[in-house]
């Protein structure tokens, strides 16, 4: 006799397929889980939360933005007047500012806890393993997805989702001005993921599509950072009593 499937209300069912990981950009990058976006340089904060804003997918509804109060004061605020040319669909965006790190991940941690919000995003100085294991774990049980923005000097094991390392590249050409900038463009590294492990160590050059705002790959890029030009040598010149004496 051939056995059937255990199917029964509130029982799992034995027959049941894992579900296949979607390994497409972003990988569920603020759809789900806690995923880490960090500085390939110091300075790079700001391509940070553009390529942030722009490749995250929340469902519907307001953003909780938490910013550590020593990274303000290092590369300064969002500007609310661009979040338009990087959000889809308008939504609400709501701030909040923390002194200390414990402060900061506290406020993540509830955020994601009340259900309230369709995406937290956390500007913060650092986190270790225990931590990022609390946020996804939460984030996991209350469906929220959670970003974390570091610093430069972010490394070391993770219980995110994925890390990535970002940094800005030059815009693309305007088409109606040579002098003016292009549409927005990215260099993201994914250094480490979870759901994709095989795509570690892949990089995407990325342009902001500014009709839809999206995302799309460029191709064609150089990955590496061009070689800096040499100085010119400097003219040997032939003194006055070498000309005299000539």
């Amino acid at each position: 006799m051939e056995s059937e499937a255990l199917n029964i209300p509130g029982v799992f069912r034995l027959d049941r397929k894992p579900e296949k990981a979607d390994a497409r950009f972003p990988l569920k990058l603020g759809a789900e889980g806690v995923h880490e976006i960090c500085e390939h340089a110091h300075g790079d904060m700001g391509a940070v939360s553009g390529f942030a804003l722009a490749a995250a997918k929340p469902a519907p509804g307001p953003v909780f933005w938490i910013r550590q109060r020593r990274l303000r004061q290092e590369h300064g605020r969002l500007l609310q007047a661009g979040l338009p040319a990087l959000i889809r669909d308008e939504r609400p965006v709501l701030h909040a500012e923390t002194r200390k790190l414990a402060d900061t991940l506290w406020a993540i941690e509830e955020a994601v806890r009340s259900s309230a919000v369709s995406l937290v995003m956390a500007e913060l100085e650092d986190i270790d393993f225990t931590a990022s294991r609390r946020l996804t774990l939460a984030s996991g049980r209350c469906g929220v997805p959670v970003i974390l923005m570091l610093p430069f000097r972010h490394e070391g094991s993770s219980a995110a989702s994925a890390r990535w390392r970002v940094k800005p590249r030059p815009s693309a050409p305007n088409p109606f001005d040579a002098r003016a900038p292009g549409a927005l463009r990215w260099q993201a590294t994914l250094e480490r993921s979870r759901q994709a492990p095989a795509m570690a160590g892949h990089v995407f050059n990325l342009e902001l599509d500014n009709e839809t705002l999206s995302l799309r790959v460029v191709p064609g890029l150089a990955t590496d950072t061009p070689a800096p030009r040499k100085a010119p040598q400097p003219r040997q010149t032939v003194s006055p009593d070498l000309r005299r004496s000539a």
